[in-house]
């Protein structure tokens, strides 16, 4: 059934509406998951950067059961979240103690133009200006008290959220092999083959980026504590965790760090602050032109314009996550791009050839001894394909 001569087919325009139908209700139901989508994103990451370590498991620790290798995998991650989380939350609570049992003399010191704050202090006015809005701070600490109900209500959600993606992440790497097998077995042999590979670099890519990320972190807040602790500036463990906390974003976040230790080293004495910033030059040249070349040129090859519009679009669609997740995801993007490139890539040739010697259609004569053309004979490659 159409409509009049000439007009468009009432099958097309019911087709085009129930595409935009379909499309705004896949838009609706995005926005209403989009905290389940994000966990399970999350989990999404992770699964690929453990995947390639269970099977790595799996074909070296007995019974080679994939449950196995996927439960010791996941075991040896917690404990050693726990044992990063405890080596720093030590310090942390300790640092943490002392510095709230010396807060009330700092800040008495301060008011009297005194210890390593007060001539900043009065340098600046600080006091002044703490008199004449005292009125508004009280107001604002005494309110602090009010939210209390939202504050549980998202430390609640933030402990569920970080289940959720643990157990789906388990459940992605448990049952990866068999979701993976079932989807390439409905492709052709070579191109289930292509997309094995293509996966494949796509996990190392993921992989290279978090370990490696990690360790330059780790790096970086440790030579950061062993310097704090040579200059003598106070709460180094509580700085050196931030610095190493910061460091995992990328671009912004090493000078995020220097900038507070450096603060922190100018706040405690001149010549401390003169230090860390030296310090930090330093350790960015090596940082930038040694430790990231060494540790993420053979997983993450991107270049500096590559990593500067993704971070920024990460941040723009998923905020802080979004910026620890755009280099990897642009790694990934970079793999299958460079994949298609590879495979499109002289298809059709620059100068179709015929033969097994690849001799140039133009230099082929038109017709062989029997009259038939050589690019039409069935025994012959046919040019355009070549």
């Amino acid at each position: 059934m159409s409509s009049s001569r000439g007009g468009v087919p009432i099958r097309t325009i019911a087709a085009a509406i129930g595409m935009t139908l379909a499309t705004i209700l896949a838009l609706l139901l995005i926005i209403e998951t989009r905290r389940v989508l994000v966990w399970a994103a999350i989990a999404l990451f992770f699964a690929v950067a453990l995947y390639p370590v269970v099977d790595w498991v799996e074909q070296r620790v007995p019974p080679r059961r994939r449950a196995v290798a996927t439960l010791l995998v996941f075991l040896a991650t917690v404990l050693l979240i726990a044992g990063v989380i405890t080596a720093f939350v030590v310090p942390l609570v300790r640092e943490g103690g002392q510095f709230a049992q010396r807060l009330p003399d700092l800040i008495r010191d301060a008011r009297n133009g005194q210890g390593p704050a007060g001539d900043l202090v009065t340098r600046f006015h600080v006091d002044e200006y703490i008199e004449r809005n005292e009125a508004q701070f009280r107001q604002a600490l005494t309110g602090l008290g009010t939210p209390v109900l939202s504050v549980i209500r998202t430390a609640a959600q933030t402990v569920v959220g970080i289940i959720t993606i643990f157990v789906l992440a388990y459940l992605m790497v448990l049952e990866g092999p068999k979701v993976i097998s079932g989807g390439l077995a409905l492709l052709p042999p070579h191109r289930a083959e292509r997309v094995r590979r293509v996966g494949a670099d796509c996990a190392k890519t993921v992989t290279g980026y978090i370990s490696g990320n990690l360790l330059i972190s780790v790096i970086c807040g440790t030579l950061t504590y062993i310097v704090l602790l040579i200059v003598g500036v106070p709460f180094a463990g509580l700085i050196a965790l931030f610095v190493a906390i910061a460091d995992l974003i990328p671009l912004v976040g090493a000078t995020l760090g220097a900038v507070v230790a450096g603060v922190s080293g100018f706040v405690h004495s001149l010549t401390a602050g003169i230090v860390i910033v030296v310090f930090f030059v330093l350790y960015q040249q090596l940082e930038n032109h040694v430790l990231q070349p060494l540790i993420l040129s053979r997983t993450v090859r991107l270049n500096p314009l590559t990593v500067l519009m993704s971070i920024l679009v990460g941040v723009e669609l998923a905020g802080l996550l979004g910026a620890l997740l755009a280099i990897p995801v642009a790694g990934v993007v970079q793999v299958i791009v460079r994949d298609l490139w590879d495979a499109r890539r002289g298809q059709p040739k620059p100068e179709p050839t015929v033969g097994e010697e690849e001799v140039p259609v133009t230099a082929v004569q038109d017709s062989g001894p029997d009259g038939q053309r050589i690019a039409d004979r069935p025994d012959q490659p046919d040019a355009r394909r070549s």
